[in-house]
């Protein structure tokens, strides 16, 4: 018996392009297209004789991690602020001007800072999980797409497949750009994406 694609398909005929899911919405629409042994996504480009692993999964957003490292700042950040203030309390022996600058200068510091640690949780902890579809070449970079059909997903990792196997293979699909950052997501296995933080990932549209 012959060996059969995601799609069920033997693996020299190519799975049928999938079908264009409900548009997302958050971004940009973009292409991403199989031409010349080449994956376009956008206007990034990946060999496909150097990608290593498509693949599916759910990354969820780092809940756990995001409270334990804003207890942590709160924590380091008015234990400083406290200090500095100890020691503005102790220039005011000398100057009662430079020993209120000091401790009105901790405190605003300390006030954005805190600002900005509640801004981060709260990112964290309103994110969504997404079920994307991850593409890992041998380098270090890493491309993500998702859709809101799983379906959808499981028949691009199917065409993907089949062009990677078949040189002549062509296709191409409307994406439509988010932003996932892996310092918020778990990414399965060690993902490693693309330029560090911040990356941009591309939804299915």
């Amino acid at each position: 018996m012959d060996a059969t694609n995601p799609a069920g398909q033997p693996w020299n005929t190519p799975p049928p392009l999938p079908p264009m899911p409900p548009p997302l919405l958050r971004g940009s629409a973009v292409d991403l297209q199989v031409s010349k042994r080449l994956l376009w996504i956008g206007g990034a480009a990946y060999p496909l004789q150097n990608i290593a692993r498509v693949h599916t999964l759910t990354i969820h957003p780092r809940r756990k991690e995001a409270v334990v490292s804003f207890c942590k700042n709160v924590a380091v950040t008015l234990a400083i602020a406290i200090a500095l203030t100890i020691l503005g309390a102790a220039a005011t022996l000398g100057s009662e001007d430079a020993g209120s600058g000091i401790v009105t200068f901790a405190w605003i510091v300390s006030a954005a800072a805190l600002i900005y640690f509640l801004a981060e949780l709260i990112s964290v902890l309103s994110a969504h999980s997404y079920y994307v579809l991850a593409i890992e070449t041998s380098g270090p970079s890493t491309a993500v797409v998702t859709s809101p059909d799983a379906g959808h997903l499981n028949q691009l990792v199917g065409r993907i497949a089949h062009a990677i196997e078949n040189p002549e293979t062509e296709f191409q699909v409307k994406v439509e750009s988010i932003t996932v950052s892996p310092k918020h997501y778990y990414f399965g296995d060690n993902v490693n994406m693309y330029g560090g933080s911040g990356n941009v990932g591309m939804a299915g549209a």
